[in-house]
């Protein structure tokens, strides 16, 4: 089964002194956490009419576009700046082309939150710059490897691109078409990270499992399921059949899910966050079917599932996880990060469950959304120490 490294980067940059661009994680996953701890709160000051941000673009664009450009995006860059050095042989992206990286990252921020004041070619020019650069970076170390299972995330990039122009040219549709494209890159790094991770640390337990791979479903079937729902549910949203697409892909998903004995890992919190993660996924992909049939379950209590369930705590595992290893640290989850992990989801099940409740559903979102946040306040004050200090073993990265 192909696997793919969080332990040890092939970094190039000595140790001591400022790390802070020492190596991709570093930066980008203390951005993502900022970016959650910061947007969910000022979403929710703009739902709730507190503040009003200008901008040009309604405000829950703005949301769904930060949660995907802004969360996600920092943190595909810090994983794929982290891993695939490892995949490649290669010497780590530190100094000043991280520091680029960064720099467009942030201008796009800046710029989308101000697209009212800015012109417009202005915002384009700074949204659109950080993934092509990114891309870039990464390309020659991936095609020069030549597998074709790594290069694939070349073509999500450029997908992921070509939603945000397409949100910058008014096309709202663009945010949920990332929001398919962010899940397709979740299936198939999960697919690769959490099954062997699982199946490492019960051997150390002396407990030998087998996980049999699951045939054309590992080989591109399990993104392709979510890839084809998602299109469909842009093109077809009322279908009867989309939502037979979906239900089809929560079962299939499930039944992978399954094979990979999370319930044997219970005890290891950075392995149950992750089986917990790729739940979520199911659950929201089986919402997003029912929703097609069932009229009082709307589609946005779905898309939390998908987005503050599947991805948020996706994102918050893989990245505590990779911080303790690419920092030389034992692969020991603190309370305080255990305690992330059950805030996440605890805000994603409310957030989830808001739609359902009319009469709550303005309490539901706010608290939700608020523990949901206050789980990045706890990952960024344990984890901040650890992105700026060398690494525990001494080695450089």
């Amino acid at each position: 089964m192909a696997t793919i490294s969080l332990l040890e980067p092939t970094p190039s940059h000595a140790p001591g002194g400022f790390v802070l661009f020492a190596s991709g994680f570093r930066p980008f996953f203390l951005l993502a956490a900022l970016q959650a701890l910061v947007a969910v709160p000022v979403w929710l000051a703009i739902n709730g009419g507190l503040v009003d941000l200008p901008s040009a673009i309604p405000a829950v664009i703005w949301h769904g576009h930060e949660m995907v450009f802004g969360f996600a995006g920092a943190a595909i860059g810090g994983f794929l700046l982290t891993a695939v050095p490892g995949w490649t042989n290669s010497e780590a992206v530190g100094g000043f082309r991280l520091m680029a990286l960064v720099a467009l990252w942030l201008a796009g921020r800046i710029a989308f939150a101000l697209n009212g004041l800015l012109p417009i070619g202005l915002v384009a020019a700074l949204e659109l710059a950080y993934l092509p650069l990114l891309a870039a970076t990464l390309a020659v170390p991936l095609i020069r490897a030549g597998k074709a299972r790594n290069i694939a995330f070349l073509p999500l990039l450029a997908l992921l691109w070509l939603c945000d122009g397409a949100v910058l040219l008014g096309f709202n549709e663009g945010v949920r078409a990332a929001i398919v494209v962010v899940l397709v890159m979740i299936t198939a790094v999960a697919g690769r990270i959490v099954p062997s991770f699982t199946a490492n640390w019960l051997r150390l337990e002396g407990r030998l499992v087998e996980i049999r791979s699951f045939g054309w479903i590992e080989k591109g079937g399990a993104a392709a399921s979510v890839a084809v729902a998602g299109v469909l549910s842009i093109l077809l949203p009322d279908s009867a059949m989309t939502g037979v697409i979906f239900l089809i892909a929560a079962v299939l998903h499930a039944v992978r899910l399954s094979r990979w004995h999370g319930a044997k890992a219970l005890a290891n919190p950075l392995l149950w966050s992750l089986h917990l993660g790729y739940l979520w996924l199911v659950v929201g992909l089986a919402l997003m079917g029912l929703a097609r049939f069932v009229p009082a379950l709307p589609e946005s209590a779905a898309l939390h599932a998908l987005t503050a369930g599947c991805a948020g705590t996706m994102v918050i595992a893989v990245m505590s996880r990779a911080a303790l290893g690419h920092s030389g640290r034992p692969l020991r989850a603190s309370k305080m990060v255990v305690a992330a992990y059950v805030l996440v989801t605890v805000g994603a099940a409310l957030r989830v469950a808001a739609p359902l409740w009319p009469e709550a559903m303005a309490a539901l979102i706010t608290l939700g959304g608020s523990l949901w946040a206050s789980a990045w306040l706890l990952f960024t004050v344990v984890h901040l120490p650890i992105m700026v200090s060398p690494r525990a073993d001494g080695r450089p990265g």
